[in-house]
């Protein structure tokens, strides 16, 4: 699946021009579901039997569902960073689970394990069966978790490279200083902050999710330290180390401009 936009928007996040922080519509905050069943798992399940690719019924699900978080099965589920950063795969791997046995488990794992938007949907219709506010949070998810990961390793190879070429050798210390090159400080000092304006204990390790609201966060520190054109080029930088990463698994809409 690919998307086309205009050369400004491939060079910046989805916010350009302004700060991060629309938020993404969903009408609870979170509810224990283990003995409710909700409307978008029906309306997946029924169209999926009655014929519908189930590509396009996940995604007419995620469209129609209404919750932020959701306790289920004993697992916390998480679906909306900050309240604008949509994690459309975990929702998908949510709904995928009432999907058992009807749909291949080799095209399932695909979309969980490589994160490959469903190729069957074009992009117009993707964006529409999400809807506006999910749309707008999905790219939230890609340029603040997924990039921002990428700009990351992309920012500490190359102060790892330039750091050989000088003589010396490998060090850890070059994590650190790609989070100083990017935030203003190391990632050390960076994950303190996070800790406590999360109110996280330090003492414990970081779970999936709190790495994920930690990238999210460290995204948004970035956008309100540098001007505009500094932050479209870090931006272009995440995106073409996540290409290479990627070797054709699109986990981000593909943009014109960006190789």
């Amino acid at each position: 699946m690919s998307q086309h936009v205009t050369s400004g928007e491939a060079a910046a996040p989805p916010h350009s021009g302004e700060q991060p922080g629309v938020g993404v519509e969903f009408a609870d905050p979170k509810i224990s579901l283990n003995d409710h069943i909700p409307e978008a798992v029906v309306h997946l399940q029924s169209a999926v039997r009655s014929g519908t690719p189930w590509q396009k019924a996940l995604v007419e699900a995620m469209g129609m569902w209404t919750l932020a978080s959701e306790e289920y099965r004993n697992r916390a589920y998480n679906y909306l960073i900050q309240g604008e950063a949509f994690d459309w795969l975990l929702l998908a791997e949510r709904l995928c689970s009432e999907l058992d046995g009807l749909i291949p488990s080799e095209e399932k794992e695909t979309l969980l394990f490589q994160g490959r938007i469903p190729e069957q949907i074009e992009p117009e219709e993707f964006r529409d069966l999400l809807g506006t506010s999910k749309y707008r949070g999905y790219l939230n998810y890609c340029y603040g978790v997924v990039v921002e990961e990428a700009l990351q390793l992309g920012v500490e190879e190359d102060m790892r490279k330039r750091h050989k070429a000088r003589g010396y050798s490998d060090s850890e210390d070059m994590q650190e200083e790609a989070f100083t090159h990017l935030y203003g400080e190391s990632r050390t000092d960076l994950l303190d902050e996070f800790r406590r304006t999360e109110h996280l204990h330090r003492g414990k390790n970081l779970t999936l999710d709190n790495l994920k609201q930690f990238n999210y966060w460290l995204f948004k520190r970035r956008f309100e330290m540098w001007d505009p054109a500094r932050v479209a080029s870090d931006t272009r930088k995440g995106l073409r180390r996540l290409r290479q990463l990627e070797q054709g698994v699109l986990t981000v809409p593909k943009w014109e401009g960006v190789e």
